[in-house]
């Protein structure tokens, strides 16, 4: 019967744990936008031609 103790107060600490964890992002603003990231991965890369060789070469470089 201890045990159930034992467990029940570990738990009730991760528990806590994860509660101050979300507290403290939502503090500093990691919720603040919930559009963008959603979009990100549909804005096309720069593809720029480089002088030397005629392969376009892709870029990663944001606006």
């Amino acid at each position: 019967m201890s045990i159930i103790y034992v467990l029940v107060s570990i738990s009730v600490i991760v528990a806590l744990g994860f509660f101050i964890a979300f507290v403290v992002s939502v503090r500093k603003g990691q919720y603040d936008d919930t559009y963008t990231p959603s979009i990100r991965m549909l804005f096309e890369d720069e593809i720029v031609k480089d002088p030397n060789k005629d392969q376009p070469i892709e870029t990663n470089d944001k606006h």
